[in-house]
């Protein structure tokens, strides 16, 4: 069997560019589908040049822009989460319900995770 029918997105350069357009296609998406990645977004324009200036050294400046954009990176698996559970069906179900609220809640979780890391950098 030939190695490229297993690789659909190709080899080399052609995988890169790609990967590039499937993730530009993924953030057009949030953008466009979730008000909740475009409140997280606009935070995170406001917040990143914010922490560039209060952060004293590269390592404050690192860990309070990381935390900003792992807050994005949650909730765009929360939101592929969320997608692949309604592709399966609007209909209800435990296991429906316990992955979107698993997915929420991983989100909170990355949210928390920023207030706690700003606040420790800041306050001490």
């Amino acid at each position: 069997m030939n190695e490229e029918n297993l690789k659909p997105n190709g080899r080399g350069l052609n995988r890169i560019a790609r990967a590039t357009e499937c993730s530009i296609k993924g953030l057009k998406a949030a953008w466009q589908n979730e008000a909740a990645f475009r409140q997280e977004v606009i935070m995170c324009a406001l917040l990143i040049p914010l922490g560039i200036y209060l952060g004293e050294t590269g390592l404050e400046r690192a860990l309070m822009i990381s935390c900003l954009l792992l807050i994005i990176i949650i909730e765009i698996m929360n939101t592929a989460v969320e997608a692949v559970v309604d592709r399966i069906g609007i209909q209800r179900h435990i296991l429906s319900g316990l992955a979107k609220d698993l997915g929420s809640a991983a989100v909170a979780i990355s949210l928390l995770n920023c207030v706690l890391v700003w606040g420790f950098i800041l306050v001490g």
